[in-house]
């Protein structure tokens, strides 16, 4: 059952510039405290969803140039919040849940913690402090950081797809691939994404095979507020956001 439905899921997401990696909520639930985690059970089946540099080109311009008018809040994410709902028409007879990177619980928290989700569904390496057995920071707080083994850090995790009816007891885990794996390189990961994230440099952190274009680093590089210029979106859109 799993095959089939990543397979419906790639078809429609693939040639939007979109991955999707399955794994078993169970999987996610176990390295959680309770607090984070979702409330399936265990065996539920769920997919993890990512944009490559390709979704900009793919989805986000055609999204645009299509709906200029109806856009009214962050571009990507609406762009995100059309194409994943729109994917649940694949399945009229299945129960889909959505939830996005953005969404929060009244306790401020994220509904999903997106960088785990990506590593238990075996899509991308969730780098974190204690993968670093000398430990050079003492006291700093050091945030972790998900990387891909043909994007490195070229991609963003962009929401979940669950399946409330669809149960997979018997679906196998696949592992990240450690693709920062010496003690050095850890350490540089941590050390640029922690301090320098600004410039970016983490995200190259491998060898990649497809980085964000020039243009679409330039539009992520922009302030919220002025990136709806970029892409040729009216002032009356702009206002809207702030209704």
């Amino acid at each position: 059952m799993e095959g089939r439905v990543a397979e419906r899921l790639r078809g429609a997401l693939g040639p939007l510039g979109f991955e999707v990696h399955a794994f078993k909520v169970g999987w996610y639930n176990a390295i959680l405290q309770p607090g984070f985690h979702l409330p399936y059970p265990d065996d539920t089946l769920a997919f993890v969803v990512l944009s490559t540099p390709s979704m900009f080109d793919k989805a986000l311009k055609p999204f645009v140039n299509k709906e200029r008018l109806k856009i009214i809040r962050d571009p990507v994410d609406q762009c995100v919040s059309h194409h994943l709902s729109h994917v649940k028409e694949k399945f009229p007879d299945q129960k889909v849940d959505v939830i996005f990177d953005y969404e929060i619980l009244p306790s401020r928290k994220p509904k999903f913690l997106a960088q785990t989700a990506a590593h238990v569904a075996g899509a991308a390496y969730y780098y974190q402090r204690k993968d670093v057995k000398l430990d050079p920071w003492e006291k700093k707080k050091i945030y972790g950081v998900c990387i891909h083994p043909k994007y490195g850090g070229w991609f963003a995790i962009r929401g979940l797809l669950l399946f409330p009816d669809i149960q997979v007891p018997f679906l196998e885990q696949s592992a990240p691939v450690d693709c920062v794996s010496t003690e050095e390189k850890r350490i540089e990961l941590l050390e640029l994404f922690n301090f320098h994230w600004q410039d970016g440099r983490y995200r190259d952190i491998i060898e990649v095979k497809e980085r964000y274009s020039e243009e679409q680093k330039a539009y992520f590089a922009t302030p919220p507020s002025e990136r709806f210029q970029l892409l040729g979106l009216t002032q009356e859109a702009q206002r809207g956001t702030f209704h």
